[in-house]
């Protein structure tokens, strides 16, 4: 019997029930558990395309009204539509836009939430962790793992704008965000730039170092030239029929992802490719990086281009046609996922 179905007296009965549990801070599961424990992921995240070309001159904009230093960090945040004022692009994810003007710098600071940086626009800035700097160029996808000292600058003559991917809701969720500035404005150099790719990402490692499964990669920074070359490298045979040719960037020294709440993936969809619906758990952030095409994500169609962003929230069928030759880069939270067995795709 459902309850509209009780008599008067009854439904009477219960919220009457209802109120007295209620002042002592309960609550019958039986009247939410099908929100709860749902039949299927019903994420609130709605699918978004952000257009660069569109969004640019307010990125600058924010330039003329407020410093790096003065903001700490300049960033336009991209919001999910349906997430409006939780600063996230899904529940568990955090992107967006960040600028620097020629001369500054972005100064000093660690915290526990993880970071990545997706090279957008311009040329001439470069990113510290931990006393090493890497020259930021288009397309490289660069690292702040948990609890690392970083700052940015630019030493160049035009802005230069990147894309942020934080786990920022995740450690929110768990109350376990802190932070700290640093008393420097910029790190001091304390290794040549390139010493951790050619510590680390070379297909070996120092000899003492014995890392755990779990930490974060020491090669923070996968250069676009090199991810390109492994992209076309694989291209000669049949692409896969829901992903054309897709690889995920690892942790060199163990395999696993490069920090352990966010994986990160690039793509390539040769012109004229269309991919199979498919759909996963994970909540995906797409930037395309070279070429153009078309994204469908469940009922909605959206053309895109370079330096695009879109959202693909938890459970939504994806599927991507290039019209020309395309570069895809993106990240989820597939790690924490798949950690606790909770990940899951279906391919149709």
């Amino acid at each position: 019997m459902h309850a509209e179905d009780l008599p008067p007296d009854a439904l009477r009965q219960r919220a009457d029930y209802y109120q007295r549990i209620g002042s002592r801070h309960m609550t019958p599961l039986w009247e939410v558990l099908g929100a709860l424990v749902p039949p299927h992921p019903r994420s609130p995240a709605a699918p978004h395309l952000w257009r660069y070309a569109e969004l640019r001159e307010q990125v600058l904009e924010a330039g003329r009204l407020i410093s790096a230093e003065e903001a700490e960090r300049r960033v336009l945040i991209l919001e999910n539509p349906a997430l409006r004022g939780q600063s996230c692009i899904t529940q568990s994810l955090y992107a967006g836009l960040q600028l620097i003007l020629p001369g500054e710098v972005a100064p000093a600071h660690r915290h526990t939430q993880s970071a990545l940086r997706l090279v957008l626009d311009g040329e001439g800035a470069y990113s510290a962790v931990d006393g090493e700097r890497t020259t930021m160029r288009r397309g490289d996808f660069i690292i702040t793992p948990s609890w690392t000292w970083h700052d940015h600058g630019n030493l160049g003559d035009q802005p230069v704008v990147w894309l942020d991917g934080l786990d920022i809701p995740i450690v929110r969720f768990l109350d376990a965000g802190f932070a700290e500035r640093s008393e420097q404005r910029s790190q001091a150099p304390l290794r040549p730039e390139g010493d951790a790719l050619a510590r680390y990402g070379a297909n070996m490692l120092p000899l003492d170092y014995q890392p755990r499964p779990m930490d974060p990669t020491r090669v923070f920074v996968y250069p676009f030239e090199r991810t390109k070359a492994a992209l076309v490298g694989i291209s000669s045979g049949t692409p896969d029929a829901h992903h054309g040719f897709k690889l995920r960037y690892v942790n060199p020294a163990t395999g696993a992802s490069p920090m352990p709440t966010t994986g990160a993936f690039a793509q390539r969809l040769p012109a004229g490719f269309e991919t199979k619906p498919v759909r996963c758990t994970d909540g995906t952030v797409h930037v395309c990086l070279e070429g153009e095409g078309e994204v469908r994500v469940g009922d909605r169609t959206w053309r895109f281009q370079e330096s695009d962003v879109f959202v693909v929230p938890s459970w939504h069928a994806l599927q991507l046609r290039a019209d020309r030759d395309a570069v895809l880069f993106s990240f989820s939270d597939r790690p924490v996922q798949q950690a606790l067995g909770l990940w899951r795709e279906e391919r149709q």
